[in-house]
């Protein structure tokens, strides 16, 4: 049982993050009816502006919780301000002008972009690994069994799954609450007879690719925090991961792509600690296509009606 319940919260900690990356992909899902592959490098970019803050600031773990707290969220604000700016620039380069096109002309950018990014992170920061020493420490013990086995819930992670929380209510708040997020839902519904309603189309999408880029922005920071290491190559991943994720959950739905996400680190933890950690993608996939077989549009996902 305590063997259960650790791997219980490393997996929720895990899709926690899986979930915030695939969010972004659902949000232009949504809007747009198109998969932004090069969203996965957003937040391998954002990993690095936090990584770069991180340093420049000169945060440690010997620095007071006070400040290590309100340094980490200047951090977090700077990672989101200057990712959430690629993200803006991606969008009005590479996908505005061929929105209008067929529907294979913006898969095919979005993979070059995704490229394009990882060789500009490749050769402005080189292709080694890059390391960072635990800068949040300590935890609390849980329980412990008999046999002297210690279930523990770190700090970082306590904060990733509060973060993740506060963000996801947040998120959700906007959309159903706020004039952007109406004008989201309206775009989602038709785009062009949103726009002949008086809402600006290509603000929106603008905004729906700065929201997504700034929340994987977040996902970065805690990546680094976490696992204390970070390359050029971890968008790639992430962001199949992500994807996974979103289109378990049922693609365009945000509380989907946050469950997607949950689930596919729950099944790698587990699948990694009872089983063998070199199949744990196998089994991630192999979940999705099973799942998929029986609910097409996934487990929070709405079937799409055909306009007539």
């Amino acid at each position: 049982m305590e063997y259960f319940t650790q791997q219980l919260i490393n997996g929720v900690t895990l899709g926690s993050i899986y979930g915030l990356i695939a969010i972004g992909y659902t949000m232009v899902y949504g809007i747009i009816g198109m998969i932004n592959f090069a969203h996965g490098d957003i937040f391998m970019v954002g990993s690095f502006v936090g990584l770069i803050a991180v340093v420049v600031l000169g945060i440690s773990a010997a620095t007071p919780f006070f400040l290590l707290i309100l340094a980490l969220l200047v951090v977090i604000a700077i990672a989101m301000a200057l990712t959430a700016v690629w993200g803006w620039t991606v969008e009005r380069i590479a996908y505005r002008p061929l929105r209008g096109s067929f529907r294979l002309a913006p898969l095919i950018t979005a993979i070059g972009m995704s490229i394009t990014l990882q060789n500009f992170v490749q050769i402005s920061q080189g292709a080694r690994v890059k390391p960072v020493q635990p800068i949040v420490t300590g935890g609390y013990t849980l329980m412990e069994s008999a046999d002297g086995f210690a279930v523990q819930i770190s700090n970082i992670q306590i904060i990733i799954i509060v973060l993740t929380v506060v963000l996801m209510a947040g998120f959700t708040m906007l959309i159903n609450k706020t004039s952007l997020g109406r004008a989201q839902r309206a775009c989602e519904q038709d785009a062009r007879m949103a726009s002949l309603l008086g809402i600006n189309v290509d603000r929106t999408i603008s905004l729906t690719f700065v929201m997504g880029a700034a929340l994987a922005a977040v996902a970065g920071v805690m990546f680094v925090l976490y696992y204390g290491v970070i390359d050029f190559y971890i968008g790639f991943l992430a962001g199949v991961k992500a994807f996974t994720a979103a289109v378990l959950g049922g693609i365009g739905s945000l509380p989907g792509a946050m469950l997607g996400g949950l689930l596919i680190g729950l099944i790698e933890t587990f699948w990694s600690a009872y089983f063998s950690i070199e199949y744990k993608d196998v089994a991630a996939f192999s979940i999705l296509v099973i799942a998929l077989i029986f609910l097409p549009s996934g487990l929070l996902g709405r079937p799409e009606v055909e306009k007539v």
